[in-house]
């Protein structure tokens, strides 16, 4: 099959510090611009509003539950907080038991489970991260591990139905699927497409395919399961995260920005963008 056309980004927003963990809520693109603790909302015009400032300066990432509340993951601190109607922050969940590795990305499903990746062990010498796992949070509150050995865990979506979970292996350049059970469990843990690339932020369309970012190759790409590539967005720095959102799902939003090395992720640099192409299907699933 000819591969389609390559489609072109147009920016929306520009100097921000690394936008990460791009959601489209409530008609605007939310988006954690990591290295300033602020959270901003992004509207069509590309307005934007700081909508809260966090306790966290990176890694930190959002999601909202059932009832509308907002869940932050700070990372650094091993704490999952939630905003409540007063604007306060409270911990919705203590992840410090299970590891003092940094946490990373959080996808509520439609049935208000929880998954947060990130932490699992100390990262051998020399390197910036150990292998990962996912947690579960259920809406009970109870938390437990659900999978472990993720290579370097980042964007994660669960399809429509609730019955599969998708990760992004950045340093294993693949996606990996795990089957959802009735009571949040993960199970039969498949490659669900090898890539030629380092998988960041991810989300689903209603065709069934996956968009990927992807920072050293500077490109967000579409693939079915399998690997298929469908169509590819080339810019000039960095794609951390991606999602699918605009007023009939189909815009994609990239966040992008000049990758200096994790050493210097917090600096004065204002080189983050968001960036919008017109997608082929609208966006599905969580988040």
């Amino acid at each position: 099959m000819q591969q389609q056309p390559i489609l072109q980004a147009h920016l929306v927003t520009a100097g921000l510090a690394f936008g990460e963990s791009p959601r489209w809520h409530d008609g605007r693109l939310w988006v954690c611009n990591w290295g300033t603790g602020e959270i901003i909302a992004i509207d069509a015009d590309g307005n934007r509003e700081i909508v809260l400032t966090v306790p966290a300066v990176l890694p930190y990432s959002i999601d909202w539950l059932p009832d509308g509340r907002l869940l932050v993951v700070s990372g650094r601190e091993g704490l999952l907080l939630r905003q409540e109607a007063d604007g306060r922050l409270v911990t919705h969940a203590d992840l410090r038991g299970l590891s003092k590795s940094p946490w990373n990305e959080i996808v509520v499903d439609g049935r208000g489970n929880i998954y947060v990746n990130g932490g699992g062990p100390a990262p051998a010498p020399g390197q910036h991260f150990g292998p990962g796992t996912v947690v579960l949070i259920t809406p009970d509150g109870a938390v437990r591990q659900v999978a472990e050995n993720i290579a370097f865990a980042n964007g994660m979506a669960v399809t429509p139905d609730n019955r599969t979970l998708i990760v992004a292996e950045s340093h294993a350049n693949r996606l990996t699927a795990f089957d959802i059970a009735a009571d949040g469990t993960l199970s039969n843990r498949r490659v669900w497409a090898d890539l030629d690339g380092f998988p960041d932020g991810i989300c689903l369309d209603a065709e069934g395919a996956v968009w990927y970012a992807d920072v050293p190759n500077k490109h967000c790409v579409r693939v079915r399961e399998g690997g298929q590539v469908l169509q590819t967005v080339t810019i000039d720095r960095g794609c951390f995260a991606c999602m699918l959102g605009g007023a009939i799902g189909k815009t994609l939003f990239i966040a992008a920005a000049e990758w200096r090395g994790f050493e210097r992720m917090v600096s004065d640099a204002r080189t983050g963008q968001v960036l919008s192409v017109e997608a082929p299907a609208p966006g599905v699933g969580w988040p």
